[in-house]
C-alpha cells in the first residue's frame, strides 16, 4: 500500500513534460526604456523572469492576453510560457517598447 501511495504522489508531482525534457529559466532585463533581447530557444513550459532595472514603471504585456506584468523600478515578475507560438510583448506605459517571443513545442 505504501508503494502505491508513493507512486501516486510521484505521478501527481511529475512535471508535465515528455521524458528527457526540461523546462528552462530565462531572464529579460528592462533597462534604458528597452526590453532586453528575447532569449533563444524558448519552449512551452519555460519560465521568463522580467526584471525592471530602469527608473520608470513598465509592464510586460502580451498582446494575446497571455500575461500582463506590472513592474515598478527594481521589481521582478515571472511568467511560465504555456503554449508554442509567437507572442508580441509591449509596455502599456511606453507602447514603443516591444519584443517578439517565439516559443517552440
Amino acid at each position: 500500500m505504501k508503494s502505491l501511495c508513493a507512486f501516486a504522489i510521484a505521478l501527481c508531482l511529475a512535471p508535465a513534460f515528455p521524458a528527457g525534457a526540461h523546462a528552462a529559466d530565462h531572464l529579460i532585463i528592462i533597462k534604458n526604456m528597452e526590453f532586453g533581447p528575447a532569449p533563444p530557444n524558448l519552449k512551452a513550459g519555460d519560465t521568463i523572469t522580467w526584471r525592471n532595472a530602469d527608473f520608470f514603471r513598465h509592464t510586460a504585456t502580451a498582446r494575446n492576453g497571455a500575461f500582463d506584468l506590472k513592474l515598478a523600478p527594481g521589481e521582478t515578475a515571472t511568467v511560465t510560457l504555456q503554449k508554442p507560438g509567437r507572442i508580441m510583448v509591449f509596455c502599456r506605459y511606453h507602447p514603443d517598447m516591444t519584443l517578439a517571443l517565439s516559443i517552440a513545442k
